[in-house]
């Protein structure tokens, strides 16, 4: 499983960076083999691979999607600008990199409210002489907020194509919290010829060790719940899937090295969707 977006704080001792508890946002660093995470992190880490033993692969699967997904909407379709809710630590190539990489006029804000991510923001904030990029802060659950958040930066122009991305983040947004309508209201401020990038974390391949994972997150004080491919193709209602549709995220447009992986072991699915008219 991936990263969340959204922690708590505690007004009177600032920022809470829960240094001395496990966090969502640097396990997936310690997954992807990244250095900005603790004892705590790669203990419950370890638990996960334990209960899940392709819990790293899943993660670079989940990884691997974003870098793909980004050079296609960058270089195959011509999008221009990005929103990435969820952002979580920065670790190279970020989304930024790889969209400049392919077109260095794009523009990127990243969204996230943890406390942890934005300690590292700066990290993020590298650009070129003609993009943009920056993080602001908002909670991925209040949509509205979002948007007028990403609006106050002026970096985004709603008028044009924006490419929404959401990888890894709906898992910890439970039902209770009405996530079709968190994804449906930010898709609603989106310009036709958007895309919505997401991807999400699956107990169909294997169920047991998925809610053994999502037991072992609730324990250390994060929900989580992962979706059937039925329930993650509702986030696209409205919108128009490009090829190949929503798929096991290593069989979204695969490069050679994706062949060696599994459904089970990836158990993460991923897809693109275009918006053509107003929903």
């Amino acid at each position: 499983m991936g990263k969340q977006s959204g922690s708590p704080l505690n007004p009177s001792a600032g920022p809470d960076l829960g240094q001395d508890r496990a966090h969502s946002a640097r396990m997936y660093d310690y997954f992807l083999g990244g250095k900005s995470n603790y004892a705590v992190d790669r203990e419950v880490a370890e638990t996960v691979t334990h209960l899940f033993p392709a819990a790293e692969t899943a993660a670079r699967a989940n990884r691997a999607f974003m870098h793909r997904s980004v050079r296609c909407l960058a270089r195959v379709v011509g999008v221009r600008q990005f929103i990435d809710v969820g952002a979580g630590m920065p670790l190279s190539p970020n989304l930024h990199e790889v969209a400049h990489s392919a077109a260095p006029e794009c523009r990127v804000v990243y969204v996230d409210n943890d406390p942890i991510v934005l300690v590292y923001a700066d990290a993020l904030l590298g650009g070129t002489a003609d993009g943009t990029t920056c993080c602001v802060q908002a909670e991925a659950t209040d949509p509205a907020a979002v948007i007028d958040t990403v609006r106050s930066e002026g970096v985004i122009d709603f008028g044009e194509p924006v490419a929404l991305s959401l990888h890894a983040v709906l898992e910890y947004i439970t039902g209770d919290r009405e996530p079709y309508r968190i994804v449906r209201r930010l898709m609603q401020e989106m310009p036709s010829g958007s895309y919505l990038s997401l991807s999400h974390a699956t107990g169909d391949f294997a169920p047991d060790a998925m809610k053994a994972v999502v037991d072992l997150y609730a324990q250390a004080g994060t929900s989580a719940q992962v979706r059937t491919r039925a329930e993650v193709l509702r986030f696209f209602h409205g919108l128009d899937l490009i090829d190949p549709g929503l798929v096991v995220a290593h069989r979204w447009r695969p490069d050679p090295a994706s062949g060696l992986l599994t459904d089970n072991q990836v158990s993460l699915y991923a897809g693109i969707a275009r918006k053509s008219s107003a929903l």
